[in-house]
């Protein structure tokens, strides 16, 4: 331990390091590129993964929509191209027979109870505007979590069993209908020909989200009873749960309905499907493997430059042949002659793993501040610090092992063979 505070010690590595300026500069470039490869990569996929989490924050991970469609195929004496229905005793079919569903929320707007329908005119004073209306269940917000403004509340159990006249409002709904400082909660609008009472504005979440800030929340059965849509269902929106294979859970979803509904097994087309949760898993595969291709690029590179630095230490051992037998002659130790070249080869593989990480965290951060407004899933890239140190003592270690080459070249001269050197 004495050697390695030695001044004499460093004087000869920064000595050895000086006589090879070029090399040694061109050599730590390749280890330090290395490990600031992999933190690039680690830090960009992990900031993906931050991003989509944020994003999918409040969506239920496993979730998608159902929603009918026409038929493609004849079957059971029904001819192509029937248009198919959703109505609520499938959603107790479905709760009841497939286990793997944690939540389901039968969901209607207003018109013929397809997702496309117009939006309704709405009025509040001498204001109006065109907006989405939905019928609801509370059951929606376990699966897509609705932000509410301090004072108000989405739909309640209440007011499905009352059939209740009250409304939740968004942000933009807010805005357009009402004055800058007045208070929306408990004021009326009317929508189409029916006065509703406000009794929340939901709030736009930041990230993935089933509605706008333009939509209306009233209840299901209110929404039922005044548009006269009896038990008819627009779509369907699903939360499997967290540890079940959601595709499957979706695949049998629809071939539950096709055979309630008396369609072809293999007609695809009859219902159709969006996989949320199938979607967010397909996204962090991507994010695991840019962190492993990070890893495995990272490695080779930083093996590639410690390498280098052997290749540098052995020519630097045959220069300083006659060097080396002197100092045998003198007294040196093998082993002090081996510590010397060792020192040397972790000294130069730890000053550029220092200066890689330096300049993957410079890279990381100017990229997190490029992305910070950027209406894209990417949030704060960054390589946990256990990752980091782990990829500086790997490089520590290759770079000893590296280093035992050189060294012991070094030691296997003999003293009067070196002195013969010219």
């Amino acid at each position: 331990m004495r050697f390695i505070f030695d001044s004499n010690t460093w004087q000869e590595i920064f000595g050895s390091i000086s006589k090879n300026k070029t090399r040694t500069v061109i050599t730590v470039i390749g280890v330090l590129w290395g490990i600031f490869i992999y933190i690039a990569l680690a830090g960009s996929a992990q900031g993906l993964n931050n991003g989509f989490d944020k994003a999918f924050k409040t969506v239920a991970m496993n979730s998608m929509f159902v929603w009918p469609q026409s038929t493609s195929m004849p079957h059971d004496g029904f001819k192509t191209g029937r248009q198919m229905d959703l109505r609520l005793n499938d959603v107790s079919t479905i709760q009841n027979r497939i286990q793997e569903v944690q939540y389901i929320a039968p969901r209607i707007r207003q018109g013929d109870g397809g997702p496309n329908s117009e939006p309704v005119y709405t009025v509040k004073g001498q204001k109006s505007g065109n907006y989405g209306l939905y019928g609801d269940y509370p059951v929606y917000t376990k699966i897509a979590t609705k932000k509410i403004y301090d004072g108000g509340r989405f739909i309640n159990e209440e007011d499905i069993e009352q059939a209740r006249k009250v409304i939740v409002i968004g942000e933009r709904v807010q805005q357009e209908l009402f004055e800058k400082d007045e208070d929306p909660i408990g004021a009326y609008i009317r929508v189409g020909t029916v006065y509703f009472q406000v009794v929340g504005v939901h709030k736009l979440a930041n990230g993935v989200s089933f509605d706008s800030d333009s939509d209306m929340f009233i209840p299901f059965t209110t929404h039922r009873k005044l548009y006269n849509t009896g038990d008819l269902v627009s779509y369907l929106c699903i939360a499997a749960y967290d540890d079940v294979d959601v595709v499957k859970v979706e695949k049998d979803i629809k071939a539950l309905l096709r055979s309630t509904k008396r369609v072809h097994p293999d007609d695809e087309r009859a219902f159709g499907s969006f996989n949320l949760g199938e979607a967010f898993g397909r996204t962090m595969d991507f994010a695991f493997g840019l962190t492993f291709m990070s890893l495995i690029v990272g490695i080779a590179t930083i093996l590639a430059g410690v390498i280098g630095i052997g290749n540098i230490l052995l020519i630097s051992v045959k220069e300083r042949t006659k060097e080396l037998g002197v100092r045998r002659a003198l007294g040196a130790t093998p082993s002090e002659v081996r510590n010397l070249i060792v020192l040397e080869s972790v000294f130069l593989t730890l000053i550029a793993g220092v200066l890689g990480i330096i300049l993957g965290a410079g890279v990381l951060s100017a990229i997190n501040a490029f992305t910070k407004d950027v209406d894209f899933p990417y949030t704060n890239p960054t390589v946990p610090i256990p990752y980091v140190l782990g990829a500086l003592v790997i490089m520590v270690v290759l770079g000893t092992l590296i280093g035992l080459i050189p060294a012991q070249r070094a030691v296997s001269i003999k003293p009067i063979d070196a002195l013969r050197e010219e």
